[in-house]
């Protein structure tokens, strides 16, 4: 229900800021609609982390994206429960920001920056509910010198905040899980690529929107 609710007003939001705009939309999809979309359009997740909302822990994630040409170009994430407020204004300038539910766009933004790899180790972030031995034999390639669990999509923020260094996902996830978050860490100077060593690309329509592995660093 929470999801439907949300997703109801951010495409009511959408429609009204870009009457033009292709959306597509993890709930909308769901229920079996899949527009047909051109070169440009919105990736829609209204609750990313449902898990983690149940739990009530607080990192669940409103995920939107804007894709141009395959790559996510903008992008928004925020942790309502946290007041944690993180976009992707273009390719290389994306800020954070303390954002309480249902107050204005905060003036005071702080610049997100990957940091250099400690010399120490790496601090890696894995999925809190979606942790596979996969991910674990992965990380064992590196020296890692410590290990985040976070839910949803604020994996690829702390990374963007200089607050962990790698973060594999080996597991299934949808494009409107991801498109946000690649969008705010590539404009923090991050990276997102395939264990193929290419971008992970938006639009998969042939393979129903679903992403392949991917490490995010």
């Amino acid at each position: 229900l929470a999801d439907e609710k949300a997703e109801a007003l951010i495409l009511a939001a959408l429609k009204e800021a870009d009457p033009d705009l292709q959306v597509i939309a993890e709930e909308a999809m769901a229920a079996g609609q899949m527009p047909e979309h051109g070169p440009r359009f919105a990736l829609v997740d209204p609750l990313d982390g449902t898990k983690e909302f149940i739990n009530k822990n607080g990192e669940f994630t409103v995920n939107i994206a804007l894709i141009e040409h395959g790559r996510p170009v903008m992008g928004v994430v925020y942790a309502p429960a946290l007041s944690r407020l993180f976009v992707a204004e273009t390719y290389n300038s994306a800020w954070q920001a303390e954002a309480e539910p249902g107050g204005s766009l905060p003036e005071v933004r702080t610049p997100l920056s990957i940091r250099k790899a400690p010399e120490e180790g790496l601090t890696a972030v894995a999925s809190k509910s979606h942790r596979t031995p996969e991910t674990d034999e992965f990380l064992e390639k590196f020296t890692i010198a410590g290990l985040k669990g976070a839910g949803s999509s604020l994996k690829f923020c702390l990374i963007a905040a200089g607050e962990a260094d790698l973060y594999p996902r080996m597991g299934r996830t949808m494009e409107w899980d991801t498109a946000a978050g690649q969008s705010v860490v590539e404009a923090a100077g991050g990276r997102v690529l395939t264990e193929e060593g290419t971008p992970l690309l938006y639009g998969k329509r042939e393979r129903g929107y679903d992403n392949p592995d991917f490490v995010v660093y």
